[in-house]
C-alpha cells in the first residue's frame, strides 16, 4: 500500500507550482490530474502515469466516486500516487471527498498548498485583494450551490466569485439584491495565471457586459475593494445597529474603473474597461 499525495498545481501557467508540489511529482508513479492543470507539468513527472480525471461546469465530467475509487486503486498498487488539482487543492477542489476515502480505506496522504485563482486574478491586474484601512476582509465563494442555483453575498469588503463566468448577468443581479451597488467595482479575469489571461473592468450593474469577452474560459469575479483601482478605495461609515442596510465593510472610489496596462515586460494579460 502506498500514499497519495494532493499537489495544489496553482493557477494557469506550470511554473506557479510550489517547490514543494515539484518534488511531489517528481517522485510520482501515477498522476491523477484536473483539467485545467497545464500539461507542461508533465515534464516534472516524465516516468509516471498520467490518469485524466477532469472536471468542468457545463461539461463532460469524471464523476467524483470514479475519481475516489481510481484513488484508492492506484495507491493500493503503487507507492507514490499524485492528485494533482488546479489552483490550491483546499479551494473548491472537492478535496474533503477524496480525503474521507482514503481514511475509509486506511491510506495515508499529504496536502501541498498551492495558489489559488484568486490571487492570481489579483496579481493579474495589479490590484491587491486587501487594502489598507478599506479591504480588511475577503470571502472566497462558489457562485454555484451543489443543486445547481447561483447564489451571490454581501459578506466581505472584498468577494471573490469562482465559476460564475456563464452567469455573469444573472449575478450581477444577485449582487444587487444582496446589497451591493450598483456602482460598485467589479474586475474579471479568465485563466488567471496563464499566457492569454484577460481581465475587464466593470460595476456591478454592468456585469453582463463581460459574459461575451470571457466566454468558454474559467473565470474569476472580483468585487468590492479588491476591484477598486489602486489608491481610491476608502473605507465608509461602519453599519449601526439601526442601520443593517450598510454591510460590514463598505466602501466608495472617487472615479471610474482604469485601465492598468501592462506592468513591466512580463506582463501578458489584456485589460480592457466595459
Amino acid at each position: 500500500m502506498g500514499r497519495v499525495l494532493f499537489v495544489s498545481a496553482g493557477p494557469g501557467a506550470a511554473d506557479l507550482i510550489t517547490l514543494r508540489g515539484a518534488r511531489a511529482l517528481a517522485q510520482a508513479e501515477v498522476v491523477l490530474f484536473d483539467a485545467l492543470t497545464d500539461p507542461a507539468l508533465r515534464e516534472l513527472a516524465p516516468r509516471a502515469r498520467w490518469l485524466d480525471v477532469g472536471k468542468r461546469g457545463f461539461c463532460h465530467s469524471t464523476k467524483q466516486t470514479a475519481i475516489n475509487a481510481a484513488l484508492v486503486r492506484e495507491a493500493l498498487a503503487h507507492e507514490v500516487v499524485v492528485r494533482l488539482k488546479g489552483g490550491d487543492a483546499s479551494v473548491f477542489g472537492r478535496l474533503e471527498e477524496e480525503l474521507q476515502a482514503l481514511a475509509e480505506a486506511g491510506i495515508g496522504y499529504e496536502i501541498v498548498p498551492g495558489v489559488t485563482a484568486a490571487i492570481a486574478a489579483a496579481a493579474q491586474t495589479g490590484r491587491p485583494l486587501t487594502r489598507r484601512g478599506a479591504g480588511r476582509s475577503v470571502a472566497l465563494t462558489t457562485a454555484m450551490t451543489r443543486e445547481g442555483e447561483l447564489q451571490a453575498a454581501r459578506s466581505a469588503d472584498t468577494e471573490v466569485f469562482y465559476m460564475a463566468g456563464q452567469q455573469l448577468a444573472a449575478l450581477s443581479r444577485r449582487l444587487l439584491a444582496a446589497g451591493w451597488a450598483g456602482d460598485a467595482p467589479v474586475s474579471v479575469v479568465s485563466r488567471a495565471g496563464c499566457a492569454d489571461a484577460l481581465a475587464s473592468e466593470h460595476t456591478v450593474v454592468a456585469l453582463g457586459a463581460a459574459s461575451m469577452l470571457h466566454q468558454g474560459r474559467p473565470t474569476v469575479v472580483i468585487v468590492g475593494a479588491g476591484a477598486s483601482p489602486l489608491g481610491q478605495a476608502r473605507a465608509l461609515p461602519q453599519a449601526s445597529a439601526t442601520d443593517p442596510g450598510v454591510g460590514l465593510g463598505e466602501y466608495a472610489t472617487d472615479s471610474e474603473a482604469q485601465d492598468l496596462g501592462p506592468r513591466g515586460p512580463q506582463a501578458q494579460a489584456q485589460t480592457l474597461n466595459v
